[in-house]
């Protein structure tokens, strides 16, 4: 089984993604599996414009760092009401850094809700850029998922700002619907098969 880094820390996305890859006969292990402990650095990273910018750092640094082939991504929400906001900026949005996990995401969909208060266009979309390195190649890979944003949650599952966000392709939201039914049309999971593609491997 071929083996490849995948630089995240979220929980989530390692779910998300584990299965995408094994149907692939890829071994997707994370940076706690090769020991490299958080560091502040990282947060420096994800600085740029782009969702695919961000991702190209996060995967060149970690390749860098343990010599492997790794992947990486930055995802995020993009809402044209609020001038493509959260985008890059999705995780960090509420600017509470003294928060992380399931804390983290309710202030940022609190934030989010307040914002739309008085919007008339709820649309919104999800997007991945999705990046490899290796020793001889860089690759990025984007994926979107699109709906609109409700004014109360529906569902448990997923994260971030899933439980509001309903699917155009599903009828529901990313929050009430099984991993397998969300990777069939997510962002993430979208970019990811891209990058498979494209890098050769069936």
């Amino acid at each position: 089984m071929r083996e490849v880094l995948l630089a995240t820390r979220s929980e989530g996305k390692l779910r998300e993604l584990r299965p995408l890859f094994a149907t692939h006969g890829i071994d997707a292990v994370d940076l706690s599996d090769v020991g490299i402990a958080e560091s502040p650095v990282e947060d420096s990273l994800e600085a740029h414009a782009t969702f695919e910018e961000n991702a190209l750092a996060k995967a060149k640094y970690f390749h860098e760092l343990t010599g492997r082939p790794t992947m990486a991504d930055d995802s995020g929400l993009v809402v044209p009401a609020l001038d493509g906001g959260p985008g890059v900026w999705s995780k960090r949005w509420s600017g509470r850094a003294d928060l992380a996990g399931q804390a983290l995401d309710d202030e940022n969909n609190r934030l989010l809700l307040q914002r739309l208060e008085n919007a008339h266009d709820r649309r919104a979309y999800y997007v991945c850029a999705a990046a490899y390195v290796d020793d001889e190649r860089e690759l990025v890979c984007r994926g979107e998922a699109h709906g609109r944003i409700l004014e109360a949650p529906r569902g448990d599952g997923g994260f971030g700002y899933d439980a509001y966000f309903l699917s155009t392709e599903l009828g529901r939201t990313f929050g009430e619907v099984s991993r397998e039914e969300k990777a069939r049309v997510s962002h993430r999971a979208r970019a990811f098969a891209a990058l498979v593609d494209r890098l050769g491997i069936v």
